[in-house]
């Protein structure tokens, strides 16, 4: 094997990608290289201390994409992507869930065999072995007003990090953290980067332009700021639910249509590749605070919300919202609503949106940043939209309870004066943001469906040795935040890489 071959490349060294390297290179046999465009985040504050995390958005450690002009939504909306070692799992929040059961055999309904709760619950439990998960304690009084006001509402009291049933509730968010430190999975899997087995070889500030398939259709390398590095096995695409797309469409793997368009020669016309996007949409609703928020925070969105509207006959709640003790403008104040120094904000977001979207190219340049759109709210049913205004009516429900009234000063967006649905409906949609949970792009299914992209083993349809896990291969979007679910997936991805579960899970 030269210098610049590897039995193993993994593109993308985020919230699965480092999952899969660490636990491929437990074998000495292999010589892996885990590939990421950014830097470590080992040792850097900024990124480390989950508290700062809001300060990420937008800096250099961020792809901070644009997205195109939305007819019924917010075009506005910047989706935040990692560009660090660690991906999104060091960039987001951290809010943990396993995905609810319900979520699970819906992926196994959709053609994603092997994938139902029973099959992916060991690989839940390796997350959880290895990533160390902790409950928000019961400590900012703010917070704390805002669960009982929550129970006062109707909704019962959860401890997320207990309660297997999950449902609808009101409660302390669960984090991967500790000790304020964020646990990504370059935290959890791989650092001290010094400690690393010399099989594995973290080649950080590397950006992969293409993918090399032989005359065969088998992945045999990249193409790559380091020149050209092989794969004497696999390469294994964890560049996220906008740049895993991106580099298949850039190495002829995708709608030939599309492709001919770039000008791209096509080697598999692939129609799925970039359909099927997804995230949860999210409004807001904002008040003033009668005074700053107290102390002690961990990450500044701690409790959440699970509700059913009545609009979708899942059993499993349709409405999140995420409370943060802060106001947050960032899109209301640019549409003229007023600010204040001291507030808090509810999120209210639409746990399985019906809108979706694509992932195209600008150009054949990889230097272009993907052509993303979600296309917000434009199912035509108008559930999305429906979910949105009682997520909102909610918010003000749980507000109006008298736990909260010591706290509010006033409503500040959209404030008492939009009051119908049609209004509400207006201010939600053209104030939206996201959770940043894009996915769906290089969906699992079955291989005889046409816009299936992955096989249930991960495997690129029409392609050997080449898999894709990230969020992309998702086959619908999970009811909750979806980065443990994501950590399953590299656990999952290594184990059908070798075949058999590790011995230990350690």
């Amino acid at each position: 094997m030269t210098a610049d071959a590897f039995d193993y490349l993994i593109i993308g060294g985020g919230t699965a990608g480092a999952v899969i390297a660490a636990r491929l290179a437990a074998d000495p046999s292999l010589r892996v290289a885990l590939l990421e465009a950014g830097p470590s985040d080992e040792g850097d504050a900024r990124i480390l201390l989950v508290r700062d995390w809001m300060a990420l958005l937008g800096t250099e450690l961020d792809y901070d994409y644009t997205i195109e002009p939305q007819p019924r939504g917010n075009s506005a909306i910047r989706h935040s992507r990692a560009r660090v070692l660690g991906g999104c799992s060091s960039h987001n929040s951290c809010i943990a869930f396993r995905a609810p059961d319900g979520d699970m055999q819906r992926w196994q309904a959709e053609g994603a065999a092997g994938w139902g709760p029973e099959a992916t619950a060991p690989f839940f439990q390796r997350v959880f072995e290895k990533v160390h998960l902790q409950e928000i304690p019961d400590a900012n009084p703010l917070n704390r007003a805002l669960v009982e006001a929550g129970v006062k509402a109707g909704l019962p009291r959860l401890s997320f990090a207990t309660d297997g049933s999950f449902g609808e509730g009101i409660g302390f968010f669960q984090v991967n953290v500790k000790a304020g430190i964020r646990q990504s999975s370059s935290v959890a899997y791989l650092h001290p980067l010094s400690a690393l087995p010399p099989n594995l070889h973290v080649l950080t500030e590397t950006t992969v332009t293409r993918i090399l398939l032989d005359d065969d259709n088998r992945a045999v390398g990249v193409e790559s700021s380091r020149g050209v590095l092989r794969a004497e096995r696999e390469v294994i695409l964890c560049a996220g639910a906008f740049d895993s797309p991106k580099l298949l469409l850039l190495s002829g793997i995708g709608p030939a249509a599309h492709l001919a368009e770039m000008g791209i020669p096509v080697r598999v016309d692939l129609p799925g590749v970039g359909e099927h996007l997804l995230d949860h949409p999210e409004g807001v609703v904002v008040w003033e605070s009668t005074r700053p928020s107290p102390g002690p925070i961990v990450q500044l969105w701690e409790v959440g919300v699970f509700a059913r509207t009545g609009i979708d006959p899942n059993p499993l709640p349709d409405l999140m919202c995420h409370f943060g003790l802060m106001p947050f403008t960032w899109h209301t104040e640019p549409a003229g609503y007023p600010s204040a120094e001291w507030g808090f904000s509810l999120t209210p977001n639409v746990c399985r949106a019906r809108s979706e979207g694509t992932v195209r190219l600008h150009s054949a340049d990889p230097a272009d940043p993907p052509r993303i759109d979600f296309r917000y709210f434009s199912d035509p049913a108008g559930y999305d939209e429906r979910v949105m205004v009682e997520g909102v009516k909610t918010a003000r429900r749980i507000a109006a309870q008298p736990a909260l009234q010591e706290w509010i000063g006033r409503e500040l967006a959209p404030g008492p004066a939009v009051q119908s649905d049609a209004e509400i409906s207006e201010y939600v949609r053209s104030t939206a943001n996201t959770v940043y949970h894009p996915a769906g792009t290089c969906k699992i299914g079955d291989p005889s469906d046409p816009l299936t992209v992955v096989d249930p083993e991960l495997r690129v349809v029409g392609v050997s040795g080449l898999r894709v896990a990230d969020a992309s291969v998702f086959p619908s979007m999970t009811t909750v935040n979806p980065a443990i679910t994501v950590f399953m997936i590299g656990e999952k991805c290594a184990a059908l890489i070798g075949g058999k579960m590790p011995p230990t899970l350690g």
